[in-house]
Order: C-alpha cells, then structure tokens, then sequence
C-alpha cells in the first residue's frame, strides 16, 4: 500500500498562520474583555445608585472592577489546580477511571440485591429503630 505525504508548508507560512491566530486571538479577547466591562458598567449603573445610593461610574472604573474583583476572589490562575490533585475527591475520581478499580470494586455490586433481602433490609430497619429511640431520649 502507498502512502501519499502531505507536502509541508513552508516555515513562513505556518509562522504567519500562527501568528494570525495569536492575534485573531488576543483581538477576541480584548472585545470579550471590553463587553464584559461595559455589561459590568451597566449593571452597576442600573442597581446601585438605585439601592444603595452608590454613584454612577464609568466603564474604565467598571474595568477596574472586574479586575479588582478577579485579583482578590480568583487570582489568575491557568490550567488544573494542583493543589486539589492530592484531593480525596480527586483520587476517587482518578481511580474510578481505571479498569482495575471498575472490576475490584463494581463487579461486586451484581450481589447487592441478594444482601438486600437477606441481610440489608433488617439491619435498615434495626438502624431506623435504635433511631428513633435516640430522638425519644
């Protein structure tokens, strides 16, 4: 069987491929960024001269608010959070996409309706008794 190769482009112009796309990107987020201060000027201006006798401000302060609010609440942190990676959420979610676990630990609920009736049912409902003679004291 033959392989047909796909000419590569030349390295100018993928750079300018790339670059077209850095900038088509920071273009969008500069338009992101200045829809998103003027929503934030408007709500602003609507709500809170209204309740709390605040003044009307302008987009560059809203601006300012967003960014204000995004340092103190948010940072400007990228990408996972490394620090949640040693969760014990986090293990039971990575470890729940293994085969291995998948097979130790869910073949087994094929049994769980058997212990129900044999043995699930009365421990509940002994539970629910000691319970309620809890609440009563």
């Amino acid at each position: 069987m033959e392989r047909e190769y796909k000419e590569k482009k030349p390295l100018l112009e993928r750079g300018l491929k790339i670059f077209g796309w850095v900038i088509l990107g920071a273009l969008a987020a500069a338009g992101f960024a200045f829809i998103f201060g003027y929503f934030v000027m408007m709500l602003w201006n609507w709500l809170m001269p209204e309740l709390f006798s605040l003044a009307i401000i302008t987009f560059w302060q809203a601006a300012g608010i967003v960014l204000l609010a995004r340092l103190i609440f948010g940072g400007f942190k990228h990408g996972p959070d490394h620090s949640k990676k040693h969760s014990p959420k986090h293990k039971f979610f990575h470890n729940w996409k293994s085969e291995n676990y998948k097979e130790r630990k869910c073949g087994d609920w094929r049994h769980f309706d058997d212990y129900w009736k044999s043995e699930g049912e009365l421990a509940y409902t002994e539970y629910i008794e000691r319970k309620k003679e809890q609440e009563q004291k």
